[in-house]
């Protein structure tokens, strides 16, 4: 087995793709409507073929009230991982976006925090190199 789609909420599916792919770097890759609903994803420019990101609309009460819990909570929607942790701090704030937390150092790793303008925190993970 394979995970090929995961999802994240989004108040605005337009909104969301600007941020995702202008800001954050990532492309579009499928983008289809039928009626009212619209199937969007985005992927790594750097994996293409691997998982897709889904960039769902957040229009159940289920899906915003557990969406704006885990915002005010804290706690990151959704994580991705970078070999340059500061260099994409650097570039993403250049960008515009609005982090809450720099570059910091915790147990095994170094991680930012920031906003993406759809309702969610977003983590970036940098693993420690261990040395033996």
């Amino acid at each position: 087995m394979k995970i090929k789609v995961t999802s994240i909420y989004v108040d605005d599916q337009a909104k969301a793709l600007n941020f995702y792919t202008d800001v954050l770097g990532f492309a579009k890759k499928a983008d289809f409507s039928n009626g009212p609903y619209r199937w969007l994803t985005v992927a790594s420019a750097e994996e293409p073929n691997g998982t897709e990101l889904q960039l769902a609309l957040n229009n159940n009460p289920a899906a915003k009230a557990y969406q704006q819990a885990i915002f005010q909570q804290n706690q990151p929607a959704m994580m991705f991982f970078t070999d340059d942790v500061k260099g994409d701090y650097e570039r993403i704030k250049a960008r515009g976006a609005e982090f809450t937390m720099p570059p910091t150092e915790v147990p095994g790793s170094t991680i930012a925090m920031l906003k993406d303008t759809c309702g969610n925190l977003i983590q970036l993970t940098q693993l420690a190199r261990w040395s033996n």
